[in-house]
């Protein structure tokens, strides 16, 4: 509702759960695991600020843009307080929304997400960026996943479509080069995570190229961590009833003062 911010919404129910792509993705990557979950669960599936058919959104990059931005389209649309999933960039813009309005989450699921640690592989980010062909964007996929992922075709076509839109792929590039400014991504302090009273599940894979899952070691004791067996950091692609199943607990958890940690398979 809110200009400029696109949001594909599915399903009834007293449960809302807000989805946010990481970076280079769009709403629509979310399918598998819309169709996992409950048809009595309402889902709005987000393209963030320069992505897709929310492209045009002003001072669209920053993640804290897009989480004020997401923010302000659940108040124009009345919905007080929401479940949140985010994966990389849009994990990091879950956690900036969980901290700026920690009433109006339930919960929060974050896959593989951006922000816990400096390290990232601005590379293969960068090239994922420029990528513009069938080939070449599939390429990046598998890079970026685990060794016995194949990229859904389905999905490599649906991001060569969005990046044929005018001023899409100039708008990533853009981006991917600040974010990975001197191959270091900004980092959200733990202390401040601490704080956060909402169940929270981070789920990371063991074989993800992008951002070593080490980054959800020294987590506040609270958060629960999964870590995905082969599983890149595509894990919405690679693992979508399995992230599906996560979400679906994490709606049904109330915080608890411990922290659990083991690993499931993908597969």
């Amino acid at each position: 509702m809110t200009a400029s911010l696109f949001a594909a919404e599915q399903g009834v129910g007293s449960k809302a759960i807000v989805l946010l792509h990481g970076f280079g993705g769009c709403h629509d990557v979310w399918r598998e695991v819309i169709s996992s979950l409950a048809p009595s669960r309402r889902t709005l599936a987000y393209d963030l600020p320069g992505h897709g058919l929310s492209l045009d959104f002003p001072a669209a990059g920053p993640a804290k843009v897009a989480a004020r931005a997401v923010l302000a389209d659940l108040s124009e649309r009345a919905l007080k307080r929401v479940h949140l999933v985010g994966h990389s960039t849009g994990g990091a813009v879950a956690m900036l929304m969980a901290l700026a309005a920690p009433e109006k989450i339930a919960s929060l699921t974050l896959l593989a997400p951006g922000g816990l640690g400096p390290e990232i592989n601005g590379p293969l980010l960068r090239r994922y960026a420029g990528a513009k062909d069938r080939s070449e964007i599939r390429a990046c996929l598998a890079a970026m996943s685990g060794p016995r992922s194949l990229a859904p075709e389905r999905v490599v076509d649906l991001l060569c479509e969005m990046r044929g839109r005018p001023g899409q792929l100039e708008k990533l590039v853009a981006i991917a080069a600040a974010m990975t400014m001197d191959d270091r991504q900004g980092v959200i302090p733990h202390d401040r995570l601490d704080g956060l009273t909402m169940p929270v599940m981070v789920v990371w894979g063991t074989d993800d190229a992008v951002l070593p899952f080490a980054q959800a070691d020294g987590l506040p004791a609270h958060f629960h961590v999964h870590h995905v067996l082969e599983a890149g950091h595509m894990l919405a692609e690679e693992a979508p009833d399995l992230v599906a199943e996560i979400i679906r607990r994490n709606t049904n958890r109330r915080a608890r003062p411990h922290r659990l940690k083991f690993a499931v398979a993908a597969g």
